[in-house]
């Protein structure tokens, strides 16, 4: 930070921070209790709820790779501003109703999930060096909170308001328009200039080290199995019996199971030396949940979705601890994550398509097979990943 530059004081941008990470899970977790209803209503076939689940997860790889290229022209706190900004436009289409802006509204609020994802880890090396684990582990617990609201408060909302199913998914956008009114002040508060040289350059730098394909493998392979729960954890429930509201308050007890290992599992993880043994258990518990949601009596429904929460939050946060972890400075941090975001999520999109694809073709046992091999890749990534190591985006001689 220059010396001329204004720092807004540290709580307010704490506070912000959370305020938007609360809205960057709701566009993805509010589709999935109603999509029984959406597909009877609309027609949309199972290769159509395949790509549904699948298109928005694609655009936030997309947009998390532009994170260093937006944060050198607008700087990143302005970035983050127009992120959210996105975000809300994109929940706001879905209020038209009818499957074109359901999908594009999906469309629209990934990307500016993914852009807000690809900035944050950079403004939290720059903001907050000396407690990284701390703030990661808190945002992470408030998008976890923030999945879980949409995931148990959507199929209320569709009783509660006019309009249907489309009423209810866009009815998310106050919350993304109110982080957007908060944020706005603490981001015009820095003014910016625009770097000088290409954020590909910073993106290439960090991609010629083996440990920066490790991290992106764990943080894709990891995500494809939240994406996976988010998407089809709901219709996996209803077919074992449960109602819609059930089914939904269960994908939101998942969801809160998220919320503790995602502040708890960043903290500790931050000052370990190596993360591995984070990423054997967490990984571990994970699978097992997940299983028994599929074989255990319904009975046990309950505790094992707030396992496998537990297990996801874990890993997520675990994975964007590592992004910091693994990088240097600031720059190389952001440059990090938009590779591993941006790849990862590309790999993690292959997640819900090939979940959806594999109960159509072979039911849902061979749907948790490709949920189990996902899981296996992630474990032997993040084994790597998890090493005690840093790189560099500068081109430099470092240490591999």
């Amino acid at each position: 930070m220059s010396a001329g530059e204004s720092r807004p004081p540290i709580l307010l941008l704490g506070a912000g921070l959370l305020l938007v990470a609360f809205n960057l899970r709701p566009a993805l977790t509010t589709v999935g209790p109603l999509l029984s209803g959406i597909r009877a209503e609309t027609g949309l076939g199972a290769a159509g709820a395949a790509f549904l689940t699948t298109l928005p997860v694609l655009f936030l790889g997309i947009a998390s790779a532009l994170g260093p290229a937006i944060s050198r022209r607008l700087g990143p706190d302005r970035g983050v501003l127009l992120a959210i900004l996105v975000v809300g436009a994109g929940l706001s289409l879905r209020a038209l109703g009818g499957l074109v802006p359901l999908f594009l509204g999906a469309c629209v609020s990934a990307a500016g999930i993914g852009l807000a994802g690809g900035l944050l880890p950079g403004l939290v090396k720059r903001d907050f060096p000396g407690h990284v684990g701390l703030v990661t582990g808190l945002y992470t617990m408030t998008l976890c909170l923030g999945a879980a609201a949409g995931s148990g408060l959507t199929v209320p909302l569709l009783d509660i308001l006019p309009g249907g199913w489309a009423a209810a998914l866009a009815a998310w956008a106050v919350p993304a328009l109110i982080a957007s009114l908060a944020w706005a002040p603490l981001a015009l508060a820095r003014p910016h200039r625009a770097a000088a040289g290409a954020a590909g350059s910073m993106i290439a730098g960090i991609a010629r080290h083996r440990l920066a394909w490790q991290v992106t493998g764990f943080m894709g392979l990891q995500s494809s199995l939240a994406y996976i729960a988010f998407a089809w954890l709901p219709s996996v429930l209803q077919d074992r019996g449960l109602s819609p509201v059930d089914a939904g308050f269960v994908a939101s007890l998942m969801s809160l199971g998220q919320a503790p290992s995602a502040l708890l599992v960043p903290t500790l993880a931050a000052r370990a030396r190596e993360q591995r043994a984070y990423v054997v258990a967490l990984v571990s518990l994970t699978v097992c949940a997940f299983l028994g949601l599929l074989i255990a009596p319904t009975g046990f429904v309950a505790p094992l979705a707030v396992g496998l929460g537990f297990g996801l939050g874990g890993t997520f946060g675990l994975g964007l601890t590592i992004i910091v972890l693994r990088a240097r400075d600031p720059a190389s941090a952001a440059a990090l994550s938009a590779l591993a975001q941006g790849v990862g999520y590309a790999i993690a999109a292959l997640g819900p398509f090939g979940f959806g694809l594999a109960h159509e073709a072979g039911g849902w046992n061979l749907s948790a097979a490709l949920f189990c091999a996902f899981a296996l890749g992630a474990l032997l990534f993040g084994l790597h990943a998890g090493r005690a190591r840093t790189i560099s985006a500068e081109f430099e001689p470092v240490a591999r």
